[in-house]
């Protein structure tokens, strides 16, 4: 495509309209001298050329060639025609000439040879090369050449033409604006500096505006101070690049610190100030401040734009002051402010969050709004507070009104799953794709689920296998049913692809589906699969409760796993959980097998003293244990623990302390109970 510049008059006598070929890739290193490259002779574009010359040949003056030029696509051949004029006798190029060749190749990018052709204008000495410079600088910056528009400001430097400091800010601002870099910016303030121009405030504007983009917090704060000393003033937009670039880089202190020194000080503030700081206040939850600033603006007369009113109705929806929220509604519309959807959303969402169903239904009637998804809170509401003969009504309205989506079907379709309506349920799934709707991950859930309530597990399995191949996200309900019924039918390898996909979706299951997937992957041989469960459970901050350590533990005794074992239980302990009489007995038995009893020493302690969840056996068997271990201190320990309890060792237990000389504490405790036995017969 071809661009089109506008009409520029810089000789006085001739308007020019130049068509530009933008297209052109870039050629570097070359003067326009040497921009001349041999075409053949049968060529398309050498036929063409030749055409032109002739022409020219009898009438060859600079309105002609600029004609002919610009009607010449082909860049190279523009060059070429430009080089012919350059021969010929009693011909002279001007201004018009250059500044068409040096305009063309500019918007090519060949930069070194548009350089080439300024500096063989300015050494012409033509009178108004100053101004023609200055309007290829500002033509450049219109057409975001910014490359050329560079290059042309050092030129303009070096010949002593000075730039409007307009068109610097021009430059400076699609710098900022394109993200071209704190080193160019700094270029053309280096050039501003050297050419003795001086910045205004929207120079130094921008200047802040690079500086943070570039992470130059200090280098900001301290040109922010500095400004008076340059005679600029700092004004609204100052204030909002400052207080926007402070919370940007999550120095909210410094931000607030400073725009309650703005607003203490009565600075004059502008609409936009308020329009971009007003919702950013109050999406960092600073919603105090964000108040006072709007106190500020309603003083000032200034009326909020639409990104106001959105943010006022979200937090005061949020925070169920519906009234304020209604009226701000009002007001919106008054000042011909169409609200969006996010705003009925919003005030949807306060109703329903009192209960307020019917409000909220009435709102949207009103206000004859016709979008689903402020629809579908009520239709949740409804469904989550039981109340389905309101839902289903909603639903039908909405239906005949044809302003359900695929959100509409799916609350409805859940409604029929959970109520045992799951017969009609595909019967709604061809109503939903008729009606346009496309069934999406929340219908598939929901259908999944209805397989497993009916135990029609391969189904189930084939509609989770359309989602894998989707790569959809289904919810957590879903994968906790999914996995339970495929652990209740023995399919635990299935469980394990189920959550395997779950963990590669990075979703989550509550603590009764881990439960269900560890006692399934208890029953097979495999022994990490246990721990990769537990692992994904400790990463999420999932709490694993008293049965989900049982099968651990149990998982960890059955593939000889001591390290794993005694992890597990001190964690269980420490957690507050203590293991039943069968699953103790397996530990204490496992770790006395492996001399590893005295090891967990600790929480021995706390579960005989503390959670007294030992009894009579499971005390002989860790006297034993430690004695065989070699700690006899804490074998004696736990007997006087026994006895204290009136338990008595049995006869292994009983043998081994006698044989280590502790008879006389035990015969002192056998003589007792043979006495009381006599006694107790003598009354029979």
């Amino acid at each position: 495509m071809i661009a089109k510049l506008p009409y520029l008059r810089l000789s006085g006598r001739i308007f020019l309209r130049v068509h530009l070929n933008a297209y052109i890739s870039s050629v570097s290193g070359a003067n326009y001298i040497q921009t001349n490259p041999q075409v053949e002779q049968n060529s398309p574009n050498f036929m063409e050329y030749e055409a032109k010359i002739q022409s020219m040949k009898s009438k060859l003056h600079p309105e002609m060639l600029i004609h002919v030029m610009s009607s010449t696509n082909d860049l190279n051949s523009s060059l070429r025609l430009f080089k012919w004029a350059s021969l010929q006798n009693q011909f002279r190029h001007n201004i018009d000439t250059y500044y068409h060749i040096i305009m063309r190749l500019g918007m090519a990018s060949r930069v070194d040879e548009m350089e080439g052709f300024c500096k063989e204008m300015v050494k012409a000495r033509f009178p108004e090369s100053e101004q023609a410079l200055l309007r290829l600088f500002d033509s450049f910056i219109n057409y975001h050449r910014l490359d050329e528009a560079l290059r042309l400001l050092l030129l303009l430097n070096s010949f002593s033409y000075k730039p409007s400091i307009a068109s610097i800010n021009r430059l400076l601002g699609a710098l900022v604006e394109g993200k071209q870099g704190l080193k160019s910016v700094l270029f053309v303030y280096k050039e501003m500096v050297k050419a003795s121009i001086l910045p205004s405030i929207e120079t130094l504007n921008l200047l802040l505006e690079a500086l943070f983009d570039a992470d130059r917090v200090d280098a900001v704060l301290d040109q922010y101070r500095r400004m008076q000393k340059k005679a600029c003033c700092p004004n609204s937009r100052t204030y909002e690049i400052m207080v926007s670039g402070l919370i940007d880089k999550n120095l909210i202190d410094e931000a607030l610190l400073l725009l309650n020194e703005i607003l203490n000080n009565g600075c004059d503030l502008e609409a936009k100030f308020y329009s971009h700081l007003l919702p950013l206040l109050f999406n960092i939850n600073q919603h105090e401040i964000g108040l006072r600033l709007f106190e500020n603006m309603k003083t000032s007369k200034i009326v909020p734009d639409l990104s106001i009113f959105e943010a006022l109705i979200h937090y005061f929806s949020k925070n169920l002051s519906i009234d304020y929220s209604l009226d701000l509604l009002h007001e919106m519309i008054n000042h011909d402010l169409k609200p969006s959807e996010s705003v009925f959303l919003d005030l949807v969402d306060g109703f329903c969050s009192l209960n307020k169903f019917n409000e909220a239904k009435t709102l949207l009637e009103d206000y004859q709004f016709t979008e689903a998804n402020p629809y579908n809170v009520i239709l949740k509401g409804y469904y989550e507070s039981s109340n389905y003969h309101d839902m289903i009504q909603l639903f039908q309205e909405m239906v005949q009104k044809k302003i359900t989506n695929s959100l509409s079907w799916n609350i409805f379709i859940r409604y029929l799953t959970n109520n045992q309506k799951s017969e009609i349920v595909y019967k709604a799934l061809s109503k939903m794709i008729i009606s346009g709707s496309t069934p999406d991950s929340f219908t598939y859930s929901t259908l999944i689920i209805t397989k497993c309530k009916s135990n029609k597990i391969n189904h189930a399995l084939n509609l989770f296998h359309q989602v894998h191949k989707r790569h959809w996200i289904i919810d957590s309900s879903c994968y906790t049913t999914l996995i339970k019924t495929l652990c209740q039918n023995d399919k635990i390898l299935e469980a394990i692809d189920v959550f395997h996909y779950m963990s590669s979706n990075k979703s989550t299951l509550n603590s009764q589906g881990y439960n269900i997937i560890m006692n399934g992957l208890s029953k097979i041989q495999e022994k990490n699969h246990l721990m990769m469960v537990f692992a994904k459970m400790v990463v999420e901050g999932c709490g694993v409760d008293s049965e989900g350590y049982s099968e651990l533990i149990k998982s960890t005794i059955k593939h000889n796993q001591v390290t794993e074992c005694v992890l597990l239980l001190d964690k269980m302990v420490d957690e507050g959980f203590w293991p039943g009489t069968e699953i103790l007995e397996e530990w204490v038995s496992f770790l006395g097998r492996k001399c590893h009893l005295h090891k967990v020493w600790g929480t021995i302690c706390k579960l005989v003293c503390e959670y007294e969840v030992v009894n009579p056996k499971i005390c002989g068997m860790l006297i034993n244990g430690v004695w065989k271990e070699g700690y006899r201190d804490e074998g004696r320990w736990l007997l006087d623990v026994m006895l204290e309890k009136g338990w008595v060792p049995d006869g292994g237990t009983h043998g081994l302390l006698i044989n280590s000389g502790d008879s006389e504490v035990l015969r002192k405790r056998d003589t007792h109970d043979e006495i009381s036995d006599i006694l107790s017969e003598g009354f029979v």
